[in-house]
């Protein structure tokens, strides 16, 4: 028992001591993802604010503070709270002989760096795109994922509303899918998770870019506003659920981008009554709710 209370005190003070230490910048700094969020988060929405998809939508959009605080919730305070359990979880695998390489299918120690980053996103992108479709698919997971899906009003900052749920089922998935593929995380992922996090921002951004013949490999915000639509194609649960790559809509034919204005209606069918407070949000999903005949 000793070993499991050391595992998780470590992992919780290391995660803890290592955001501090971001903060006061005493780490490198192409590791710094608190600074790094922010400096992202400046040059997204300085975009907004010069060359704006919706002029009528204000710098400040609806909600513009709470996104900002889902931001750092979800990337910082979450982490460290439950940076603990996972540290737990490793420890009970490794009592069963069970570790990240056990299930690996490759090799690519040897392989160029460059090579290596590739792969890694591509293979997080598709589990991720996957996982996706799963929190829209079935009721359960849509209860936590309407926390995303109750933005109104789209900006940078709403990339990272989503309910803290969210993190326990993407997470033990995502480090599933680089056991299976690598046994381990690439010595300089940290390029690619920039990178993730500058395309999501783009994505939700109030911003009029489709990346020209690109736009059937990455992702895009006139693409991801139509995932955010009120109203849904029939017979569709959800459409473009690409995160960082559109590549996978295409190939599974759930992309969907009718037009280009920007004005669609977002939201879903029962957000008038969905809570508008953080934690009213954050504890919304923990009892039965049925879906309404929209919703279907």
């Amino acid at each position: 028992m000793y070993r499991y209370i050391d595992a998780f005190t470590s992992a919780f003070w290391g995660t803890l001591q290592w955001t501090l230490d971001s903060i006061v910048f005493n780490v490198p700094w192409y590791t710094n993802y608190f600074w790094g969020l922010i400096l992202i988060s400046l040059l997204v929405w300085g975009l907004e604010i010069a060359i704006p998809w919706r002029k009528q939508q204000a710098i400040f959009r609806k909600d513009f503070w709470l996104d900002a605080g889902y931001m750092f919730f979800n990337f910082f305070v979450f982490s460290i709270a439950i940076s603990g359990f996972y540290n737990v979880l490793e420890v009970l695998f490794q009592g069963f002989g069970v570790t990240i390489s056990s299930f690996a299918l490759i090799n690519p120690e040897h392989w160029p760096m460059w090579l290596q980053l590739v792969i890694f996103f591509i293979v997080l992108d598709f589990v991720q795109w996957f996982t996706h479709t799963l929190l829209h698919r079935f009721p359960l997971l849509w209860q936590y994922h309407k926390v995303h899906h109750s933005v109104k009003e789209m900006g940078f900052a709403a990339h990272l509303r989503y309910h803290w749920m969210e993190n326990i089922l993407y997470k033990p998935l995502k480090t599933f899918g680089v056991m299976v593929l690598f046994g381990f995380e690439p010595e300089q992922a940290y390029y690619i998770h920039f990178l993730a996090i500058t395309i999501g921002h783009f994505n939700h951004a109030n911003i009029k870019i489709t990346w020209g013949p690109l736009k059937y490999v990455f992702n895009n915000p006139v693409m991801h506003l139509y995932h955010h639509a009120y109203s849904l194609p029939e017979g569709r649960f959800g459409v473009n659920f690409g995160i960082s790559l559109s590549l996978w809509d295409y190939i599974f034919k759930t992309n969907y981008i009718p037009e280009d204005s920007g004005t669609v209606p977002l939201g879903f069918a029962g957000d008038d009554v969905f809570p508008s407070d953080f934690i009213g949000q954050n504890t919304y999903g923990f009892k039965r709710h049925k879906r309404t005949k929209k919703e279907l």
